[in-house]
């Protein structure tokens, strides 16, 4: 373990050396390009959230079916899913802010052909499209955080992100619904997308300006390793496809399974290939020694399970809110308000103390999540429809606010101990685990809910269907988390004890301290 890494377990907060290749960066401009990357990091999160609500519209509007809707929802998280980790190797070795400008431009024209498509076999390459996108700035979003801040300020940018992001899965099935309330059920979903294009048309000129030009040099080879990235990227693809195509319809075919022993092969060939790779002195597209990172192992497990539970979530509630409990797609947003504003001051918190507490912020984060969303349970299962979305508001504050400390504060302590120089990919396989996590998670959700309306169509009253419909998505969402709590206690216990093994100098400790006081 790095030294730093080691006073770091021993309750000491460490600041490390300011960003390498930004030292000619004011302060204030750091923050600027910071708010940049991070803007656009959002939209790509509000398009994952705020089409959720619009669902029940486009459905109407195309007559569309599951699958299709499935490839709406989904299709976009398996694209993001692909690209990111070519897309942040790439962003490493040569220009993140290159990959982020041409992300930009691909993220207007899939946006503006999401709001224009004439049928729904478009729409949903259109959204295949945006999720490429997704795929190419995010990673790079992340990389920028790493280059430009350091030490405690890098926590606090993180706090930030974190908030933001939280804020953008919160607010947008709110931004959704509002939108489908100013445009109706025809135009209202359209407008979902056509937000996005003055606002990239507005950004792109700021990443322009104010992103670093230049980065720290990777250390080895700069080739990309084509053979990897297409053997990862099929790899990928059969991992998240089942579960893609997975809608809870009796009409799903049980063949799409055999995806997964595709997956197991193309894994194990992507893994000779990569060590074959490197033995030959060039730069293999995943850097497996990351995973010898203890705090970046866990924290990416973590982080893909609590993803799994995040975007099924406001999903399946936003389904039971509008079939189940009859309210419009903008009253259906507003429940989530209040877990997007708990999440935001929670993230901004966590992120100025995870430097000094660490894990426990996290496992403290995750309780609240459960027993959020156990009391979300409760009410749509136990009270009349007139008082259930009042007490699910409630209970998504706990959530939310348990949410804050989750997603900011797990970012920085699984990227601590990464080399900023591999920060990008780092990133990427970070995300690649959240997208695959949310594609599980989604599939497994919605096909419980499904699974349920089908079973009980015709046997029970539309309040009482949808009501088990959303127990059993929610029992699976809660599983989910549930592994996400498991994984981050243990991840504690592994800290502590490392902390215990490995004592830091007494001396080390004072001189750091007073540094730290100066």
């Amino acid at each position: 373990m790095r030294p730093i890494a080691r006073w770091r377990a021993a309750g000491i907060s460490v600041t490390e050396p300011v960003a390498r290749a930004t030292d000619g960066y004011s302060d204030r401009t750091r923050w600027q390009a910071f708010a940049v990357a991070v803007a656009v990091a959002s939209l790509t999160i509000l398009d994952l959230s705020k089409v959720n609500v619009g669902i029940p519209a486009i459905e109407r509007a195309f007559g569309a079916s599951p699958t299709q809707i499935q490839l709406i929802v989904a299709g976009y998280v398996l694209a993001f899913g692909i690209v990111l980790v070519p897309a942040g190797r790439y962003g490493d070795l040569h220009s993140r802010r290159r990959m982020f400008l041409i992300g930009l431009v691909v993220f207007l024209v899939a946006s503006l052909l999401c709001a224009i498509a004439p049928t729904v076999e478009l729409l949903a390459a259109s959204r295949i499209l945006q999720g490429v996108s997704g795929g190419l700035l995010m990673p790079q979003a992340l990389g920028l955080t790493q280059q430009l801040f350091a030490g405690a300020a890098r926590g606090r940018a993180f706090g930030v992100f974190g908030a933001v992001i939280g804020l953008s899965t919160a607010f947008g099935p709110t931004l959704g619904g509002l939108l489908i309330g100013v445009g109706g059920s025809e135009l209202g979903w359209r407008l979902i997308f056509w937000m996005n294009v003055p606002l990239v048309i507005c950004l792109f000129p700021f990443a322009y300006r104010l992103l670093p030009r230049t980065q720290p040099d990777a250390h080895g080879p700069r080739d990309l390793d084509l053979v990897g990235t297409a053997l990862l990227g099929a790899a990928v693809l059969s991992l998240m496809l089942p579960f893609v195509l997975t809608t809870g319809s009796p009409a799903d075919d049980p063949a799409r399974w055999w995806w997964l022993a595709a997956f197991a092969g193309l894994a194990t060939v992507f893994v000779r290939w990569e060590r074959r790779y490197t033995a030959g002195g060039r730069a293999a597209i995943v850097d497996f020694s990351l995973f010898r990172i203890g705090g970046y192992r866990n924290g990416t497990l973590i982080a893909a399970f609590y993803f799994a539970a995040m975007p099924a979530t406001f999903l399946t509630l936003s389904l039971f809110l509008q079939f189940g409990l009859g309210l419009e797609p903008v009253f259906a947003g507003m429940v989530t308000i209040p877990f997007a504003l708990a999440s935001a001051v929670t993230s901004w918190y966590s992120g100025r103390v995870v430097t000094t507490i660490g894990r426990p912020i996290v496992v403290g984060g995750l309780v609240a999540v459960v027993l959020g969303f156990g009391g979300v349970l409760a009410s749509a299962f136990l009270l009349p429809a007139e008082l259930a979305p009042w007490a699910v508001a409630g209970f998504m504050t706990l959530a939310g606010a348990g949410g804050g400390a989750v997603i900011a504060p797990n970012q920085t302590l699984t990227l601590a101990e990464v080399p900023v120089t591999s920060a990008g990919v780092a990133g990427s396989i970070g995300q690649v685990g959240q997208r695959v996590g949310t594609a599980v998670g989604i599939a497994a959700a919605t096909a419980a809910f499904y699974a349920t309306i089908y079973a009980e169509a015709g046997d029970a009253g539309r309040l009482m269907v949808y009501q088990d419909a959303f127990r059993n998505a929610a029992l699976v969402i809660l599983a989910f988390v549930g592994m996400a709590l498991l994984l981050a206690v243990l991840d504690l216990r592994a800290r502590r004890a490392g902390a215990r093994a490995r004592p830091v100098p007494t001396r080390v400790v004072t001189l750091l301290r007073s540094a730290r006081d100066e």
